[in-house]
């Protein structure tokens, strides 16, 4: 798979972590988008990818959103509501993919780049700050900020934190949730990676189910239940009940990784 704005490096317990690389600031354009929609299709079609972590290269910024330059330098008239849509399109892809994600946050997050962390089941936060910031600029979050953030914190805090485009520093947003762990920048890595290992040692089809099934609470009880059970019945189609089960019962810690080597 060739990659134009990213690196991806292979650890132990199916942990992949992907280093996003786009000079100058990592803004999400064209390149990254393509390269993510790669990844995620190979997600989809690679069982030994447990775990995806999200990094960047920049020793300031995560991700900086989206190109202002080529935004206000424009010849003819733009669909403004399709680019978002596109972008909205390949966050979803991103949030629904069956395996733990991470946004391994040690720089700035802002506007786009914090849509991005969103996106992702988790986000840890060293280094920089996270916001929805495009208020400031006349404009509001459009790949999916809107929407993600009130989920996350609460409509309130929310309204507060786009309206005043505000910027938080890691222990201000685990404060809040909207990161799930603030550590200290010299030992990121270090916490990202131990972080990301343990979930590759989980149960990643029930998991990925766990998922499905949370996704689906936005909608009503009745249909957020249908699919949980649902779900419940296919988690006995992975192996990995039988697995947790036996170690119970044998008192010992499960191996699902077992279905990697077998």
């Amino acid at each position: 798979m060739k990659l134009e704005t990213m690196t991806i490096e292979k650890l132990e317990n199916g942990v992949h972590v992907v280093t996003i690389n786009n000079p100058p600031a990592n803004t999400l354009n064209v390149g990254i988008q393509n390269d993510l929609l790669k990844i995620i299709n190979n997600v989809k079609s690679d069982s030994s990818i447990r775990v995806l972590a999200f990094k960047s290269a920049h020793p300031k910024i995560f991700i900086a959103g989206a190109d202002l330059g080529q935004m206000s330098n424009t010849d003819g008239p733009i669909d403004y509501a399709e680019g978002a849509k596109q972008l909205q399109d390949i966050f979803n892809a991103l949030e629904q993919l069956p395996i733990p994600t991470i946004a391994a946050i040690n720089g700035h997050a802002l506007g786009g780049g914090c849509e991005f962390a969103l996106a992702c089941d988790f986000r840890i936060m060293g280094g920089g700050t996270i916001g929805l910031t495009e208020a400031s600029l006349g404009l509001l979050p459009a790949a999916g900020g809107t929407q993600r953030l009130p989920r996350l914190i609460g409509g309130a805090k929310a309204r507060e934190l786009m309206f005043f485009s505000k910027r938080l520093n890691a222990v201000e947003a685990e404060s809040l949730g909207l990161v799930t762990k603030a550590v200290e920048p010299a030992t990121f890595d270090e916490e990202v990676y131990q972080f990301a290992n343990i979930l590759g040692q989980s149960a990643i089809g029930a998991l990925g189910l766990i998922k499905e099934s949370i996704l689906a609470a936005d909608g009503t009880l009745e249909a957020g239940l249908k699919v949980e059970r649902e779900a419940f019945a296919k988690t006995f189609g992975t192996g990995e009940p039988e697995e947790g089960m036996k170690a119970f019962f044998e008192k010992r810690a499960p191996n699902f990784m077992q279905q990697l080597t077998t």
